[in-house]
């Protein structure tokens, strides 16, 4: 799977980097799976329903997230990271 970032998912993982040390490597942990196995469990990944019926969630945690949109079979573009009632508003 081909990975692609938004600006604004590139500016919140710049402040995560400077922030926390253990999340940035859980990121790149999950980003890593996810080109080799999209749906691979640990990864939690569901299709979101509503007004962001066209994108789809990876959970980090709890209640961390990514969301992207999947541009076609091989090929994602996340938008947005972090706490679950930020990226679903």
């Amino acid at each position: 799977m081909k990975i692609r970032f938004s600006p604004d998912f590139i500016k919140l993982l710049k402040k995560i980097k400077q922030t926390d040390k253990v999340l940035i490597s859980q990121v790149n942990k999950q980003l890593k799976l996810f080109q080799l196995y999209p749906q691979h469990p640990s990864l939690r990944t569901h299709k979101l329903s509503g007004k962001m019926k066209n994108r789809w969630s990876i959970s980090l945690s709890r209640s961390l997230r990514m969301v992207y949109i999947l541009m076609n079979s091989d090929e994602a573009y996340f938008i947005a990271i972090g706490t679950h009632d930020k990226v679903y508003r």
